[in-house]
């Protein structure tokens, strides 16, 4: 993948159209600001405690892209007009391989934009583009994991199809609470 990958969701009657592109330098300071919040350092696997951290978790993203096997993206409202709109939220697409027919998607939302949406409309524009794109490849289906406790990661997963196939057993430190694994597959 050469060229840049700018994906867009149309707006709703109650929610401002979406754009996802790849992370770049300028996301830091949204970054920071995103981690700044409890219960996003809660739910993901990252910290980011400054610029400097910042600016490492985003060339990961672009190294993920350059390597092809992670494809992450910063989720905007989209501002006709302006380009200095700043991320709302993630998603990624994991684990990717040729070959290979799983994948996993993750995602986050930024404290002021919780409730609006925006994770599941994100999370459906990625699992369209990551069958549209990664299916010759081989890719059947897409899992996501969360926390067992985290009821707005499962309302997403149920909302975009992704049904709830398993628990994953606690594994302290990195994970210290059980599990769900929630998967899609291609034919859905």
């Amino acid at each position: 993948m050469t060229d840049p990958v700018v994906l867009r969701v149309d707006a709703t009657s109650s929610a401002p159209a979406l754009v996802l592109r790849p992370w770049c330098t300028r996301d830091v300071p949204a970054l920071v600001e995103a981690y700044r919040d409890p219960a996003l350092r809660r739910w993901t696997r990252s910290s980011v405690d400054d610029d400097a951290g910042a600016a490492l978790w985003v060339r990961t993203q672009q190294r993920g892209w350059a390597e092809g096997d992670r494809f992450a993206f910063a989720v905007l409202e989209a501002q006709p007009g302006s380009a200095a709109a700043q991320p709302i939220g993630h998603v990624v697409v994991k684990e990717v391989a040729h070959g290979k027919p799983s994948a996993e998607v993750g995602y986050w939302t930024a404290a002021h934009a919780r409730g609006r949406g925006v994770a599941s409309r994100a999370l459906d524009a990625l699992t369209t583009w990551a069958f549209e794109t990664f299916a010759p490849g081989g890719l059947e289906r897409l899992e996501l994991l969360h926390q067992a406790d985290n009821v707005a990661s499962c309302r997403v997963a149920r909302t975009c199809g992704y049904g709830l196939t398993g628990a994953l057993p606690a594994t302290p430190p990195d994970f210290p609470l059980d599990g769900h694994v929630h998967m899609r597959s291609r034919s859905a």
